[in-house]
């Protein structure tokens, strides 16, 4: 890893920012803890939200920990796109008893106040997810000590994040679970995202700045295939969902192993954007006809999947997961990074046993 990258975790291992619940503070603390890097998901919260929780992890750990927040997104969406998916979803209201959401909430997300307190009160690290801040954003987080991470999808974002000004790039490959970072919404490339192996290798040859790998990892030895490719570390979200310090529901959490949920695939039923999920019956029925509209779909859909959440119908929930959510190992974080970095070792020692001398 590189040295800055070294300070903020011992091992190549960082806890994707999970948001809608799951990446809480005690997530967080325990990776920290076990010497990974954890991320504490401000997406969705309010900024004095997410500073409560800053200040909750900091009495949980002294380690280093990030923070990872979502850019504002161009108003792009059709109103009249929208206003058929809100009558597409009627039944589902109905059947839950419960409102749709106002689709036309804020979609800057608290941006400018999270940004305002996180230059005021520092934090180790901080991340960005669907687009790249402004070179002044990442000079004054430069100036504050805060290492800068920028979520791409292609090479071309990864240099737009390079000159920018960011410290890395966190590359997330097809396989992911949740949103797809891509920097521009594009309906034309729905389907299209490149795989992780791939991208890294594009990536480490666009750019010089270190790379965190992510999409899909569940075991040490993917692991140590990203750092073979040319990755500086690896972000592992679903292995870390199913933990017990994770605060996803117990019915996502159960969900990811449940031979019921046989695959993934990339959806906008849910936000309006495409994110991974396993395959359920919201999926199924409105995956098709949901809209290119993020944030609005999200809002349109929140009060839908807290009811389903409630009801104890995993079928309406937005189970977000990755390629390899079969391989999810429910252990406490601790024991999992432990595991992991036996597994990466064992992966090293076997490849440098085949390696020619």
């Amino acid at each position: 890893m590189s040295s800055a990258l070294t300070d903020l975790c011992r091992y190549p291992i960082v806890q994707a920012p999970m948001a809608g619940g799951a990446s809480g503070p005690q997530l967080a603390a325990a990776v920290a803890d076990a010497g990974g890097l954890g991320f504490l998901a401000a997406g969705y919260k309010t900024a004095d939200g997410m500073y409560n929780e800053i200040k909750q992890l900091r009495r949980l750990t002294g380690g280093p920990f990030a923070v990872n927040l979502f850019m504002p997104q161009p108003a792009l969406a059709d109103p009249s796109a929208v206003e058929v998916y809100r009558h597409q979803l009627a039944g589902e209201a109905a059947w839950y008893e419960t409102p749709l959401g106002d689709p036309d909430s804020s979609g800057d997300d608290g941006y400018e106040a999270k940004v305002a307190i996180l230059l005021d009160d520092p934090v180790p690290a901080v991340s960005f997810t669907f687009g790249c801040p402004t070179r002044d954003t990442l000079d004054a987080f430069a100036k504050a000590g805060t290492y800068t991470i920028v979520t791409v999808t292609s090479a071309e974002e990864a240099q737009a994040a390079q000159w920018a000004g960011a410290d890395a790039v966190c590359v997330q490959g097809v396989e992911a679970g949740g949103h797809q970072s891509t920097h521009r919404d594009d309906p034309q490339a729905d389907h299209t995202g490149t795989g992780l192996l791939s991208l890294v290798t594009q990536v480490r040859e666009t750019v010089q700045i270190p790379i965190v790998a992510t999409g899909g990892l569940m075991r040490g030895s993917q692991i140590a295939a990203v750092l073979a490719a040319g990755a500086d570390a690896a972000q592992l979200g679903t292995a870390f969902l199913i933990c017990p310090e994770s605060g996803a529901h117990l019915l996502h959490k159960q969900a990811l192993t449940n031979p019921l949920f046989v695959r993934t695939e990339l959806t906008r039923a849910f936000s309006g954007r495409p994110a991974r999920g396993l395959v359920n019956r919201f999926v199924r029925e409105h995956g098709p006809y949901a809209p290119a509209a993020y944030p609005q779909v999200h809002y349109l859909t929140t009060g839908l999947r807290q009811a389903a959440a409630k009801a104890g119908d995993a079928q309406g929930m937005a189970l977000w997961a990755g390629q390899g959510h079969r391989m999810a190992r429910e252990l406490p974080v601790g024991e999992l990074i432990e595991l992991l970095i036996d597994e990466l070792e064992a992966a090293r020692a076997a490849l440098s046993m085949r390696s020619p001398r």
